[in-house]
């Protein structure tokens, strides 16, 4: 067993149910029977898939003792009947588990609009629930998969004066990708023992520093669900607010949902390259958040990316098409070490030609100053090429 991906008091484990018509890992279980202290962030789509509203509802209870998760189906835009579809899958996976059904969490991703296979999923819990096991973290994280081409996996580990403590964190996501909030499915599991408004209040901040600064395409998921449990089992006391041990297990958490970020948009549909986005110079945090997702989500940025083609100009019509002001005589722009626009002007072709040598790397900075103020913020995004098309062109046959 991979000691990395061990949470004391957590149990994990994916099987095949037959959602997925491949064959593939479509169903996944988090168990935590001692029971754990519990905080999620959702999705802000208007149109929420039904285990969406129940992990939600269940979620400010902040108690639950396990997670569920299908994948190749979205239970979304479903109606009653997906409320019923997502109640009963709780209902079986709290039987089998030998606990209150309103302890257990789900989840759902894939296809918009199609019914659940309950029957299947409800045959498939005995199996799932007696194959768990402490290392059976890279199994959960396969049955979650739609689109991705490998599973996501990070861990944290620190000694701190309450305990030993283990951060362990999956996600699926490489297309539909730019929540509010909430990203993707995200999974994540401690052993520290966190009251669960710090709790709430640190999954927040991190999604916020994280998944909420990634894009791949620009679209918003109707089941985006990041979801942490906090047994508390390895701690000799609660970690507390203010507290030098909360700033260390907040830093930790931040590392394990960025380094899943990443991961995401590294296995972006079709993406060959990953690009952070940083902007500075502008009156606010949020006006340079805007500035960056601006570019970060441009389709005509976005296959010069692909291209390895410095079309500045393309990334100047971007900012100026935004809602954040900037002022043009001032604006700065480098890719890479390539300075393509100071105060301004364009830098001329032999920045260009070594911007253009940046970006056939896999991953590299496109630095932009607004020259309005100290505002700063940044996004990571990736190219969009043709087998984008070709995945969502095809994505339900």
């Amino acid at each position: 067993m991979n000691e990395k991906l061990h949470v004391p008091g957590f149990l994990a484990g994916g099987v095949s149910c037959g959602v997925k018509k491949n064959g593939a890992k479509d169903l996944a279980l988090i168990s935590c029977p001692s029971g754990a202290t519990a905080a999620g962030v959702f999705t802000t789509n208007q149109v929420k898939a039904p285990p969406v509203l129940l992990a939600r509802e269940r979620a400010r209870r902040a108690v639950a003792r396990a997670i569920v998760a299908n994948s190749g189906c979205a239970n979304a835009f479903t109606g009653e009947k997906g409320m019923a579809d997502a109640r009963s899958v709780t209902q079986r996976v709290a039987e089998v588990l030998g606990v209150a059904e309103r302890e257990v969490l789900p989840a759902s991703t894939g296809v918009i609009g199609g019914p659940l296979a309950v029957a299947d999923i409800g045959r498939a819990i005995p199996g799932l629930v007696a194959g768990l096991s402490p290392g059976g973290w890279q199994d959960a994280a396969e049955a979650i998969m739609t689109t991705d081409t490998h599973p996501k996996l990070a861990s944290r580990w620190g000694r701190l004066p309450e305990g030993h403590i283990r951060i362990v964190g999956i996600a699926k996501g490489a297309g539909m990708i730019e929540p509010h909030m909430a990203t993707l499915l995200v999974f994540l599991a401690t052993n520290a023992r966190v009251e669960a408004p710090l709790l709430r209040e640190m999954l927040r901040e991190a999604c916020n520093a994280s998944f909420n600064r990634i894009t791949i395409d620009g679209c918003m998921s109707t089941n985006d669900s990041a979801i942490v449990l906090a047994s508390g089992t390895a701690c000799r006391g609660a970690i507390r607010k203010g507290s030098p041990s909360a700033a260390r297990f907040s830093a930790m958490l931040l590392e394990v949902c960025r380094e899943l970020a990443e991961r995401v948009v590294a296995d972006g549909e079709g993406a060959t390259k990953t690009v952070k986005i940083r902007v500075g110079g502008g009156r606010s945090e949020k006006e340079a958040c805007v500035a960056a997702y601006a570019v970060a989500n441009s389709m005509l940025v976005k296959t010069a990316i692909g291209a390895a083609d410095p079309n500045w100009g393309r990334i100047v019509q971007a900012l100026g098409a935004s809602r954040a002001k900037l002022n043009p005589e001032r604006l700065l722009l480098r890719i890479g070490e390539a300075s393509i626009v100071r105060r301004g002007c364009y830098a001329g072709e032999a920045e260009e030609e070594k911007a253009r040598k940046v970006m056939r790397r896999p991953a590299y900075e496109i630095r932009i100053d607004l020259g309005m103020g100290r505002g700063e913020s940044e996004v990571l995004t990736c190219d969009l090429t043709e087998e984008y098309v070709r995945i969502n062109a095809s994505y339900r046959s």
